[in-house]
């Protein structure tokens, strides 16, 4: 999968897509010097496994020549390349670092608001609660999250950005889907308000009706064991609105901590007054356009809740065979995935004849709703029988036999289909075909009602099919039962099976509607992104159903609809429409067409669905229906709708709908559709399998023990799922969660956006995002030690850098300008995952890597003082371009970078605060280097350092080989057979010398190969270049060969000894096998060290030779 590699911790989107190395041509030199957090991001398995073991035969080598020739040795041999004991001190020295470190406890000093209480010194690392606090107060109370509509509405559309949150349910807290929104959503803010344009990001929380109603149900019934009925209608509602009051702003609360730049001076609530009054003037409009309707239908119903459910609060379980379930209300567990089958008798069977048609059933409770038994009309073993009837065996009732070739297939089963119109969708549309009664047997509670004969009436229905199954017996009618693979329809709020009930409710026409909104996308009109969902969008819009918008509950938009009762000789219900009651009487009076006669008018005890006033959002906000609004011209439409693909019908759609509808324009122009956040093995997450990642624990850190017990809190698991999600946790984080900010959150949750469906979420991957963070704070703690406090930049400066023509200032220029070039083109293209790879490779491997380190003798002034005023200009150049860069994606360690900067403010006093700095732009830097009066291209510098950097590997690799200590620094010679690459070489020699810790760099052109001197390694680079490194004096070859003859027997010694063990009798019967695979492993590697000891050996017998 894209973003994704073997290496397990490698952040998703800085490996390749195909899976690559970041570091093809990595040294042993190299990875010896990359801590473990950076080889698990670099690397893939195969490589880290690769170098491990020779990390290991290193050391093993080291250690065996220290033991027989003392630790000093002969200089610069493999077995001076370090101390053991040294090492161990060192490591025992930085865990007690890092242990004070962990220790340290960041205590915020800044009033809330005011500009953060910057420290003089920087801290030893990073520390993102630090880092992260006061900044976010501080942007606020500046303002900089609100959008002046005067100045919106003189940008116009295209140059204003405007975008509305999904608003979060009131009853929710932060989950990974919130934090992946919040990460994309924040980044296009702050990318759109760097480049200056007015940004209005509209907060709001759903009122959230089933959710937030099953809360306060429960929490009545656990404090004053009350039910909402106890309290009534009136009373509920107002307690419900106290605990909105309480808890619901707790999910915005976790919004700012992730660092949302939302204008919360707009922050709106779905029940709102504003917001309720456009719901009863979108209901009212679309009831006298004919596009609302009541009628009698098939819901989703739920009994516990005793409402209809939306689509999306309908779980999908699939049940492979017999399974037993528990269900709400129920002490015993119910049976599942098994075929009942049953007998109906003929009404008059012909002797001979068939007497009985069996019937197979995974619902044997709603047989007592069956009104017509089908076969296909072209069977030739039932077709002589239809119009005849079947008898009830319980309730006294003739049943049809009907033809229906849509109904039945005659190769399946019996072929016999029972048919009960109220309980099952298909079985309705069947009734409808045939005009069959359609008789609902079950109460809203889950009951069996007076349909169903005194003998089941008042039973719950699982009940029921238990008694139908013995009753069946005793009447000779039960014909057997099979396990059958089925899919059961569950209530996401109350885990209770969903029944299909027949329900008189208000539905919504959505053909026009829908045909429109499929149009808008067809035409461009409407661009859905990732395109990908445009076929989905179209498959569902060309076959759009109506929309039930009825709820039974109390907490919601109170149907703005009126029953008119008390009107003698009324005999059909009849109902008038109104945006409050005054005006529904008066469409009252209109409707029965006389003034002079009394009534009442019954308010419908309903609520509208949620996704109803969610559809309005995107310019209910913003004062509709009032269309002269401020806002909502300044507003309206709105630019970008962001949000997850599974709710692209519920939700996108019929704001699409809704607003080409009521506002005659779309509500915004671009769809932009995230992935589904799932484990890193590919699970959905679920209490049940332990796998559930709560978003603030990788902000704020988590222990083992505490995951553990929030696992056990509130659990009503079973006991076996319980343990599998204990014990996934553990594997998972056996060390817990280690503290990683905000930022490292929202950079790694963006880093797989690469994935459109499901990105498999590896938390590890996100902690490398932490030591990333550590990289950028280190990086720039080194420069800004370098630059001094006096140091003023000045664009001047910068220019007399380049017409310089240093080769790495030019190379690293060079390297900025492309990023930027390409940062801007992936944000353009809403390619966050890319933007992360580009910028995060800048950052580590061209800033930090090359540039920081070949610049380090110009710092040191050790080139004069213009060469260090040059390379002190490029440096502050990349750092401040190179956080401008990052901060949409990462804006608190960006923020706080960005301020210590020194003396910024005299080259931009008007640039407070990096958000409102500019963003870069492709061609500035391009455009400053050609005025600068020099003979080189940014374009001749990255070239003759692409050149330059292969001359250091390979010097690097021949190091390695040979065990050349750091601080041994041999002559080196570069044969060129290109002129044009001996001179990008003499340009570069000063960098390649610094690199490859030489003492000094000869280029040579092919004809003077013959300078370089005797006892050189080399190595050809490539086919214009080749290296060499001066050994001779500083590697005693003759010894070398001999240490390196006695590790490799000792190891030959422990290879013969593990292979003896695995040729004794009964070895692979007696030795356990964990044993087994570890003497095996054993062996392997020691065979992999030989082989890197006689390689290394026949290379010291070349030189002697020589």
């Amino acid at each position: 999968m894209a973003g994704e590699d073997e290496s397990g911790g490698a952040p998703a989107a800085v490996q390749a897509e195909a899976g690559t190395s970041l570091r093809p041509n990595l040294t042993l030199e190299e990875f010896l010097g990359m801590d473990e957090p950076q080889r698990e991001a670099e690397l893939t398995k195969s490589q880290l496994k690769k170098f491990r073991r020779l990390e290991e035969a290193h050391k093993k080598k080291q250690a065996k020549a220290l033991a027989q020739n003392g630790a000093d040795g002969a200089q610069g041999s493999a077995g001076a390349a370090g101390d053991p004991q040294k090492k161990e001190k060192k490591e025992k020295k930085a865990k007690a670092a890092a242990a004070a470190l962990q220790d340290t406890t960041y205590v915020n000093t800044t009033p809330q608001g005011d500009f953060k209480h910057l420290t003089e010194e920087m801290a030893a690392g990073y520390y993102p609660n630090a880092v992260e606090s006061a900044w976010y107060d501080w942007w606020e109370a500046q303002g900089y999250f609100q959008a002046d509509p005067k100045v919106a509405k003189a940008a116009g559309q295209e140059n204003r950005f405007v975008m509305v949150i999904p608003p979060p349910n009131v009853t929710g807290s932060l989950h990974l889907g919130h934090t992946l929104m919040c990460a994309i959503e924040d980044t296009m803010a702050r990318w759109h308000r760097m480049h200056g344009r007015p940004v209005m990001w509209l907060p709001g929380v759903d009122h959230a009706g089933i959710a937030t109603q099953v809360v306060v149900e429960k929490q009545l019934m656990r404090e004053s064991q009350k039910s909402r009925h106890d309290l009534g209608r009136d009373a509920f509602v107002e307690q419900v609105w106290k605990w909105k009051e309480l808890y619901g702003g707790k999910i915005t609360n976790q919004l700012r901590c992730l660092g949302s730049s939302c204008d919360w001076t707009r922050e709106e609530f779905t029940l709102s007054d504003k917001l309720s009054k456009a719901v009863r003037e979108a209901f009212v409009r679309l009831y006298d356009d004919g596009l609302i309707y009541r009628d009698r239908r098939l819901v989703n119903w739920c009994v516990t809740l005793r409402t209809a459910l939306s689509d999306i609060e309908v779980d999908y379980v699939d049940v492979p065979g017999r399974t037993l379930m528990k269900i709400p209300g129920y002490s015993e567990p119910v049976e599942f995935g098994v075929l009942t089958k049953f007998c109906y008798k003929l009404e008059k069977p012909e002797p001979g004849s068939i007497q009985e048609l069996v019937i197979a059933t995974t619902r044997l409770e709603t047989m007592l709703g069956d009104t017509a038994v089908a076969v296909h009309p072209d069977d030739e073993r039932y077709k002589h029988l239809i119009g005849q009837h079947v008898l009830h065996p319980f309730v006294d009732r003739k049943i049809p036999i009907i033809g229906d070739r849509e109904l039945v297939d005659m190769s399946f089963g019996t072929g016999v289909v029972k048919v009960t119109p109220a309980h099952d969708p298909n079985d309705f549309l069947c009734g409808q075909r045939h005009k069959l009664p359609e008789v609902n047997i079950f109460t809203d509670t889950g009951e069996l009602n007076e349909h169903c004969g005194p003998k089941f009436s008042g039973m719950q229905r699982y009940a029921a099919r238990k008694a139908l199954e013995v009753e069946l017996e005793k009447i000779g009618c039960a014909r057997g039962k099979e396990e059958n693979a089925m899919r059961l329809g569950v209530c996401s709020r109350s885990g209770d099976v969903v029944e299909p009930m027949l329900k008189p409710q208000w539905w919504v026409n959505c053909k026009e509607m829908g045909a429109a909104a499929a149009q808008a996308a067809r035409s461009g009109e409407l661009d859905i992104q990732p395109e990908i969902f445009r076929d989905t969008w179209y498959a569902w819009l060309d076959n759009i159903k109506d929309w039930c918008i009825s709820r039974q509950l109390w907490w919601g938009h109170r149907i703005p609809a009126y029953k008119i009762v008390g009107v003698p000789d009324l005999e059909d219900d009849l109902w008038v429409v109104g945006r409050d009651e005054r005006e529904a009487h008066e469409r009252a009076v209109k409707t029965l067409g006389r003034d002079d006669v009394t009534f009442e008018l019954v308010q419908d005890e309903d609520v509208l669905d949620t996704w109803f006033s969610s559809g309005l959002f995107p310019f209910s906000v913003f004062g509709w229906p009032d269309m002269d609004s401020e806002d909502l011209q300044a507003f309206y439409p709105t630019n970008m709708l962001e949000t997850g693909h599974d709710i692209l019908f519920f939700w996108v759609a019929r704001m699409v709908m809704l607003g080409m509808k009521l506002t005659g324009t779309l509500p915004f122009k671009t769809v932009y559709l995230h992935a589904m956040v799932r484990d890193k093995n590919g699970r959905k997450m679920s209490k049940s399998l332990g796998n559930i990642i709560d978003p603030l624990e990788v902000i704020s850190g988590c222990s083992l023990d505490q995951l553990l017990e929030k696992v056990k809190q509130g659990s009503n698991q079973d006991p076996k799922e319980l343990k599998i999600a204990l014990q996934a946790q553990k594997a998972d984080f056996p060390d817990g969660i280690p503290e990683c900010g905000a930022d490292a959150l929202r950079f790694g949750l963006l880093a797989y956006t690469l994935q459109p469906r499901n990105m498999n979420l590896d938390v590890q991957r996100v902690i490398s995002y932490r030591h990333f963070c550590n990289k950028l704070w280190n990086a720039t703690k080194f420069a800004l030690s370098n630059l001094g406090s006096a140091f003023v930049y000045s664009e001047d400066g910068l220019r007399s850098a380049i017409a310089a023509g240093s080769a790495n200032d030019l190379f690293i220029l060079s390297k900025l300008e492309t990023t930027v070039c390409d940062v801007d083109t992936m944000f353009k293209a809403y390619n966050y995952a890319s933007a992360v790879a580009a910028t995060y490779n800048f950052w580590l491997y061209e800033l930090c890597d090359i540039y920081l380190e070949s610049i380090k003798p110009a710092m040191l002034g050790e080139l004069g003082t213009d060469a260090q005023q040059h390379s002190r200009h490029v440096l502050y150049h990349c750092l401040h371009v190179g956080l401008r860069l990052l901060h949409p994606m990462m804006p608190f360690v960006t923020e706080e970078l960005f301020q210590r900067l020194p003396n910024r403010l005299q080259h931009e006093p008007l640039v407070k605060s990096i958000m409102i700095a500019p963003y870069p732009l492709p061609g500035e830097l391009a455009s400053l280097a050609e005025k600068s009066n020099t003979d080189s291209t940014l374009q001749d510098a990255a070239r003759a350092f692409e050149q330059a950097m292969k001359v250091v590997k390979a010097i690097r690799t021949l190091r390695n080989a040979y065990g050349l200590a750091r601080n041994v620094k041999p002559a080196m010679y570069i044969v060129c057979r290109d002129s044009g690459v001996l001179g990008d070489i003499v340009w570069c020699a000063r960098p390649i010398k610094t690199l490859c810790m030489s003492e000094q760099v000869t280029p040579l052109d092919v004809g003077r190969s013959g300078d370089v001197p005797v006892g050189c390694a080399a190595s050809v680079v490539d086919d214009n270049c080749e290296v060499a490194i001066a050994l001779t004096g500083i590697v005693d070859f003759e010894t070398e060969v001999k240490k390196l003859e006695a590790s490799a027997l000792e190891k030959s010694l422990l290879l013969e000894s593990d292979k003896q063990k695995t040729q004794a009798p009964d070895y692979e019967t007696k030795v356990p096998q964990h044993v087994r695979e570890k003497t095996q492993t054993r062996i392997e590697k020691t065979e992999q060290e030989i082989a890197a000891i006689r390689e290394l050996q026949d290379k010291f017998c070349a030189l002697l030779r020589k």
